[in-house]
């Protein structure tokens, strides 16, 4: 195992290298990846020198440049503008190195900025759906957008149906009526702000679709101790997953919560744990001894002592970050995989604590209150699951015929 304080570097870089590598060492990196970020530093540096330039040149441009040099000098790993993020990182730190050029905003940016702020404030719309709002409204801003305002004149109606079909083409149902419903929320903005004189929330068409048509995809009881299973809880990363998957299928907890999961959340004395949802919302639910028991070998066992942040949940790489939606999709869609019950997502694992509770007896009211639904319309597809009490209060059909 390589040490990186034995990697030698000279040139403009070289005083920085301690600090680097301690910097490193504190961000959780093991000795090897440290070494092979040293490396890079070691060879920035010689470039530098050969080039007669200083450690204040280090723009975006010239890293790129950079990278194209090594490229060119037959090196196959660590060429990619992320490969140099933490060192630059730690440069920007020392104020070396000149921070990132801020790009000019457009008035189509400045437009959507405001959109996104009065969703997060106004609206009390959480900051990522806030942002796929915005990717999914930002054509028809930048295609619209005229000085301070909008060109809507005369056809207004006309250019938002347009947009929509247009954009809905070749998208599923469940994405297209995303667009939709960011369309109408941006619609009602430019109304509320001044910038269209009519409400046209009623201009954008409705996607074709039944709602609560189809059974939500669970597990079988009898999948979920396979599923945990196949957690290799001998690792950290699989430590980890076993107590996300844990509290996913117990809890019926969506992707995005368990990421806002912080350390100050459990109330071990009590049994509960504060769960932040959807619209900014705070509320506590009672922690089941087995769910408690998963999270606690985590943090005892396997979340690194360099943790970045009390968020509960990190990444098993240095640096170690609180983790994302996209890192607990990836941990439930491995697992499930490796326990052979096909490809399956966070949701699936919210249905599947959904179901549960109704077989074993619970009525909608309660179902709706542990996952937090805002109207009992959005628990009532759980209804369909309990085919034994539907048995019991179907009616014959007319006529005798099965």
């Amino acid at each position: 195992m390589s040490a990186p304080s034995r990697v030698r570097v000279t040139g403009p870089l070289a005083p920085f290298a301690d600090g680097f590598c301690a910097e490193l060492s504190s961000q959780g990196y093991r000795p090897d990846a440290a070494t092979s970020q040293v490396r890079l530093m070691a060879h920035l540096s010689r470039w530098l020198a050969a080039g007669g330039l200083d450690v204040a040149v280090l723009t975006p441009k010239v890293n790129t440049e950079f990278l194209a040099a090594r490229r060119a000098h037959g090196y196959t790993q660590w060429l990619s503008p992320k490969a140099l993020a933490p060192l630059i990182a730690y440069l920007r730190g020392l104020s070396v190195v000149p921070l990132a050029p801020v790009a000019v905003e457009s008035a189509a940016d400045a437009l959507l900025a405001r959109y996104r702020d009065h969703m997060v404030f106004e609206r009390a719309v959480c900051r990522a759906t806030a942002h796929t709002y915005v990717g999914l409204v930002r054509p028809f801003v930048v295609r619209h957008v005229l000085g301070a305002g909008l060109d809507l004149a005369g056809s207004a109606c006309r250019d938002v149906t347009e947009f929509v079909r247009a954009s809905c083409t070749g998208r599923s149902s469940a994405s297209a009526k995303l667009l939709v419903t960011a369309m109408r929320s941006l619609l009602g903005f430019l109304f509320i702000d001044g910038l269209i004189q009519e409400p046209l929330a009623s201009c954008v068409p409705s996607v074709a679709g039944w709602r609560h048509a189809g059974l939500p995809r669970s597990l079988e009881s009898r999948d979920v101790p396979r599923l945990l299973a196949a957690c290799d809880r001998r690792t950290r990363t699989g430590q980890r997953n076993f107590a996300i998957l844990t509290m996913l299928v117990r809890l019926g907890l969506r992707a995005g919560e368990i990421c806002a999961l912080r350390l100050d959340d459990f109330d071990w004395r009590s049994g509960e744990v504060v769960i932040h949802g959807k619209g900014n919302r705070a509320e506590r639910l009672p922690l089941p001894a087995g769910v408690g028991e998963a999270v606690v070998d985590y943090l005892q066992r396997a979340r690194p002592s360099t943790a970045t942040s009390r968020t509960v949940f990190v990444r098993a790489r240095a640096p170690h970050r609180g983790i994302t939606s996209s890192a607990v999709y990836f941990a439930v869609c491995s697992t499930a995989e490796q326990a052979g019950l096909g490809r399956l997502g966070p949701h699936a694992l919210r249905h599947t604590a959904a179901v549960q509770m109704v077989r074993a007896g619970a009525a909608l009211p309660e179902v709706g209150q542990v996952l937090r639904h805002r109207r009992l319309l959005t628990t009532a597809i759980y209804a369909k699951v309990d085919r034994d009490r539907l048995r019991q209060v179907a009616r014959p059909w007319p006529g005798g015929a099965r």
